[in-house]
């Protein structure tokens, strides 16, 4: 087991998943969620890796497989009329490979976040769940999460 920072060799794996994480969001809201679509273009996703601002970390397994991933981005409000100055670890995207859920990895992923996060002076570590996801709910309630706001809508 290996949590590491990802890698352009890791791309087709890290591309399975979002697949992965794609067709839950279609499944759950097809009003909202194309099928077969994932959430960057290769271009977008390499630029993401290269950006020390959105670090992308990866569980990998012993053959060195890539399991999981946990997209992060550094989010702070600076001189803002409303808002502190604190400094956020926004976790953009957390995916585990279906085939393996169930043996810790996102906890482990998590709590690498967390370690990161702490490591680099943040004051707290944020991410969205869509509410068609209660899996995702659960297990981040799990974790700890407590829910800082909510982003409600009204299909016209």
């Amino acid at each position: 087991m290996n949590i590491r920072r990802a890698e352009t060799k890791d791309m087709e794996r890290i591309n399975d998943l979002l697949y992965q994480v794609e067709l839950v969001h279609h499944n759950g809201r097809p009003d909202i969620f194309k099928c077969g679509a994932k959430k960057y273009t290769d271009e977008e996703l390499t630029a993401i890796i290269n950006n020390d601002n959105t670090p992308i970390f990866v569980y990998e397994d012993d053959n060195g497989i890539v399991q999981g991933y946990a997209f992060c981005i550094f989010q702070q409000y600076v001189n803002s009329n409303l808002m502190t100055d604190i400094k956020t670890l926004y976790i953009d995207d957390l995916c585990v490979d279906e085939n393996v859920r169930g043996q810790k990895i996102g906890t482990k992923l998590y709590n690498h976040v967390v370690d990161f996060a702490k490591e680099q002076g943040f004051y707290n570590v944020t991410l969205n769940v869509w509410e068609l996801n209660q899996s995702a709910k659960k297990f981040y309630e799990s974790l700890g999460l407590k829910v800082q706001k909510t982003y409600m809508e009204n299909i016209l």
